[in-house]
Parts: structure tokens; C-alpha cells; sequence
């Protein structure tokens, strides 16, 4: 295992996971200290409301979101890194131009179907003009063209810091409305000051580093990215993938708060938010994995290699994280959120499945945007979801937060086992031919 780290793109890959890792892990103890707040300040019943408008917003979001980070790596990783900045500069234009229409769209869309959707996923009338306030965050929260920025230009340890900003300023925020005993209206108020704030902040650092590397100028919005060929198709793609991938979070949530009310949507979120915790380090790798090997020869065995070796580091981190959660799952949540909260134990062990299928699945998605499939997470995603939406009925209808749990582990299964099949066509398709051997 020595020889992996003479591997720069494995350096690389760790050294930028690691600076993911160490923001994610201020990130995950201040939400869980932000949710112990609201928790225990609220109830069970309005703690749920709270998470079924945050839910919506964040599925509308989640819906327009072009994840537009996702083309300038695609289009502008590889000529930034080899003195090209061009398609780069297109490629951000594009992307800019995608997120202003995206999100100003899906704040106007959202808003207005709120007072359809809410009553039957459980939010109260009192609480919709809530709900409709909270929308107009969607254009920031779906903005994601200082990520890619970011990303391109190496400056991963930028990401993860600002990525500690909302989760920080948030728990503070819920502390002082715990302890002063805040009114529900407060605690809607602050998620959306510190969505709005910690959105706003990577546009702030994107910028500077584009000025710093002399690369602001020239860079124009546009919706005719003519320049890059495919872009269009593959931010559709993509963006189709990201919507779909909504169905298990946000909307996810909502399903359950229709079916089972605010209090199950509550424990549901419980679960999954401690569930996270341990599906985060193949995230975190799987972020870092996709512009590393955008800058590599997929027809060689390097790519490869990594995605195996990444698969291996990944899989000790998540394993011991599992075992912690199952282990002491039950004393955290009553400790942290209390005893009423304890109903959401069971379904944590269900969800337990996701992470462990993570640390297999999380490759793959970026190796498939990589070959050029932007049409194969999608297909993934869509399997997914059917199989999601078709059990998460009678399985929450039979047993309750519990079969929410089991419908999510089946989506992410089909999810993880439809892009496996794809991506081994790929690999047979462009590892077919053997490598020329070097010339003695």
C-alpha cells in the first residue's frame, strides 16, 4: 500500500478530501448542535415543520440547481491545468448565465405552488407565508458557479472552510434563540439569514481568486456556450440527475411529513442527518475524485487505479464510522436531541445501509461524467427513484419512519447497481485495446 502514495493524483485526491474532511467534520458537530437547539426548543411537532419548509425550499432548490459547478470542471479543468484558460472562461460564463435563470425560475415556481403543496405535506396555513419568505433564498442557495471556480483552480481548502460558515453561524444562532426561548418565526428567520449568508460568501472568494489568477477577464455570461461542445446535453444531464437525486432528500422528507405528519418527518430527519455522518467521507472523496481524474487519460490504467484505491481509503473511514453509529446511536440521540427523539433509532440502523453502498458507489458518477455519459447517473438516478416512490408507500403506510428507511436503502441500491452496469461497459469500451507496450 506504500507505492499508492507515490501516486501524485492520490496525494492529491487525499490532501483535497482532507481539507473537505476536517470543514465537514465543524460542519456536521455545529448541525448537530443546530438540530439538538431546534429540537429541543421546539417539540417534536413544530421541530418538524421547521424541517418540512426548510425540506421544500431546499428540494426546490435542489430542482433548478444546474449544478453548473459540475461543466466548468467538465469543460475547463484540463485547460486551466495545462495553460488553456479559454474553454474555462466560456465554461464559467455559461455556468453563470445558467444559475441567474435556474434560481430566479425556481424561487417564482416555488413560492407559488407553496400554498398547494404545504397543507398536504403537512405545513399548517399559519406557517406558509413562512414558507413563501424562505423561497426568495432560492436564486443563492442554487448558485453553484463559485464551487466549480474553486474547484478548477485547486483551491479546495477555500471550499471547506466557507462551507463551515452557515453550519457555525447557524448553531450559534440557535443557541441564543434556545436559551432565550425564541418563537418558531425566529427559527425560520435564522435558516434563512444563514443560507442566504453562507451562499453568498463562495461568490465572494470565486471572484477573488479569478482576479488574482488573472483569469475575471473575458469571462461573459451567456446561454450559447458555442465554444463547448455537448454543453447543453450535459448540463440538462446533469441537472436532471441533481433533480432526481431530490427525490431521496428534500422531497423525500415531504413524502414522509404527508404520510406520516410533521412528528414522523421529524424522526426521519433525525435518522438521516446522523446517517450522513457516515456516508460523508465517501462524498468528501468523490468531490475531490471528479477533478483529478478530469485532467487524466481515461484509456490508461491510472484512473482506474485511483478510483480503486479511493474506493479502499474510503471504505475503512465509513466502515468505523458505521460501527460508532450503531454502536452508540441511541445515547447520542438522547443526549443530543432528547428522549422523544429516540423513535428515530430504529430507522438509523436501517439507513446504516446507505453509507456502506457509498462507499462503493461513490466513483462512479464522476467517472461516468468524465467518459462523456452524462445520460448514466441520470438513468441511475431515475431507477432510483421510481423504486423509491413505488415503495416508500406501503412501506411507510406498514411500518411507519422505519419503511421511509428500507424504501431509501432499496433506491440507493438500484441507484448504485445501474451505474455499476454502465460503467463496466465504459471500461470494457475504452480499456478494450491493450496499452503498446514501450519500446525497449
Amino acid at each position: 500500500m506504500k507505492h499508492w502514495f507515490k501516486d501524485q493524483h492520490f496525494r492529491s485526491l487525499l490532501k483535497n478530501t482532507s481539507y473537505l474532511g476536517v470543514s465537514k467534520i465543524v460542519a456536521a458537530l455545529a448541525g448537530l448542535a443546530t438540530l439538538a437547539f431546534a429540537g429541543r426548543g421546539l417539540g417534536v411537532l413544530l421541530f418538524g415543520t421547521l424541517i418540512l419548509i426548510t425540506s421544500y425550499v431546499k428540494a426546490v432548490s435542489g430542482i433548478a440547481k444546474f449544478q453548473s459547478w459540475q461543466l466548468i470542471v467538465r469543460y475547463g479543468g484540463h485547460g486551466v491545468a495545462h495553460g488553456d484558460p479559454e474553454h474555462f472562461k466560456v465554461a464559467t460564463g455559461f455556468a453563470f448565465a445558467l444559475d441567474v435563470v435556474s434560481g430566479i425560475g425556481g424561487m417564482l415556481i416555488g413560492a407559488a405552488l407553496l400554498p398547494f403543496i404545504g397543507p398536504w405535506a403537512g405545513i399548517k396555513p399559519e406557517y406558509l407565508w413562512l414558507g413563501m419568505l424562505y423561497c426568495t433564498v432560492v436564486p443563492i442557495m442554487s448558485s453553484a458557479t463559485p464551487d466549480g471556480v474553486l474547484r478548477v483552480l485547486d483551491r479546495f481548502d477555500l471550499i471547506s472552510w466557507s462551507e463551515t460558515l452557515l453550519p457555525i453561524s447557524r448553531a450559534v444562532l440557535a443557541g441564543v434563540a434556545f436559551f432565550n426561548g425564541a418563537s418558531f418565526a425566529v427559527y425560520v428567520g435564522i435558516w434563512f439569514v444563514t443560507d442566504l449568508i453562507g451562499n453568498l460568501y463562495p461568490w465572494y472568494l470565486g471572484w477573488r481568486e479569478l482576479t488574482r489568477n488573472g483569469l475575471h477577464v473575458g469571462i461573459r455570461p451567456t446561454l450559447k456556450p458555442n465554444a463547448l461542445p455537448g454543453a447543453w446535453r450535459f448540463a440538462i444531464d446533469v441537472n436532471l440527475a441533481s433533480s432526481v437525486q431530490a427525490v431521496w432528500g428534500p422531497i423525500g422528507r415531504l413524502v414522509v411529513g404527508g404520510l406520516l405528519g410533521p412528528a414522523g418527518a421529524a424522526l426521519f430527519r433525525v435518522a438521516s442527518t446522523l446517517a450522513d455522518t457516515a456516508q460523508r467521507p465517501a462524498d468528501l472523496l468523490g468531490k475531490a475524485f471528479y477533478p483529478e481524474i478530469v485532467r487524466m487519460d481515461l484509456s490508461s490504467k491510472r484512473p482506474w487505479k485511483l478510483m480503486l484505491r479511493g474506493t479502499a481509503a474510503v471504505g475503512i473511514i465509513a466502515l468505523v464510522a458505521i460501527v460508532i453509529l450503531l454502536l452508540g446511536g441511541k445515547p447520542l440521540m438522547a443526549l443530543i436531541f432528547g428522549k422523544a427523539f429516540l423513535g428515530a433509532y430504529a430507522p438509523l440502523v436501517i439507513l446504516m445501509a446507505v453509507p456502506f453502498i457509498g462507499i462503493f458507489s461513490f466513483p462512479l458518477s464522476p467517472m461516468l461524467y468524465a467518459l462523456g455519459r452524462s445520460d448514466a447517473p441520470l438513468k441511475a438516478k431515475l431507477l432510483g427513484s421510481a423504486v423509491f416512490f413505488l415503495a416508500i408507500v406501503p412501506l411507510s403506510l406498514a411500518f411507519d419512519v422505519i419503511g421511509a428507511a428500507v424504501a431509501l436503502v432499496l433506491a440507493n441500491a438500484a441507484n448504485a447497481a445501474a451505474m455499476m452496469v454502465q460503467l463496466r461497459g465504459e471500461h470494457r469500451r475504452v480499456r478494450g485495446k491493450p496499452e503498446p507496450r514501450p519500446q525497449a
